[in-house]
């Protein structure tokens, strides 16, 4: 049973900084892709970054690139986001999810776990 637990969430200030984690647990966490996705209330979920199997390749959705930062850490199963830079507009629940191979997907269809969610709230 995979188990993806995403942590780190919270109140910041606009222009200030998060890193929000992700610890998977259930399958060889190194063999697969990783990637973060958000939904803000009433809008739908969207893709915010990803990363390949060994961490080499990494991708960002066009409203956080430059300033949110995906890697991973295979020796410890977890995943982290870093968010600098943030905007009211990043308030949401950030989703861990767990890739169905080991390159980096962009679909959220293309992957088959997700974690419960940690709310990231960006205040002006």
């Amino acid at each position: 049973q995979v188990q993806l637990v995403e942590s780190g969430g919270g109140l910041v200030q606009a222009g200030g900084s998060l890193r929000v984690s992700c610890a998977a647990s259930g399958r060889t966490f190194s063999n697969y892709a990783m990637g973060w996705f958000r939904q803000a209330p009433g809008k739908e979920r969207e893709f915010v970054a990803a990363i390949n199997w060994s961490g080499s390749n990494t991708i960002y959705g066009n409203s956080v690139k430059g300033r949110f930062t995906i890697s991973r850490d295979n020796a410890r199963n977890t995943v982290y986001l870093l968010m600098n830079n943030l905007k009211p507009e990043d308030t949401a629940v950030y989703y861990c999810a767990g890739g169905s191979s080991r390159y980096t997907q962009t679909n959220g269809s293309q992957f088959g776990h997700w974690g419960q969610g940690t709310l990231v709230t960006v205040s002006e």
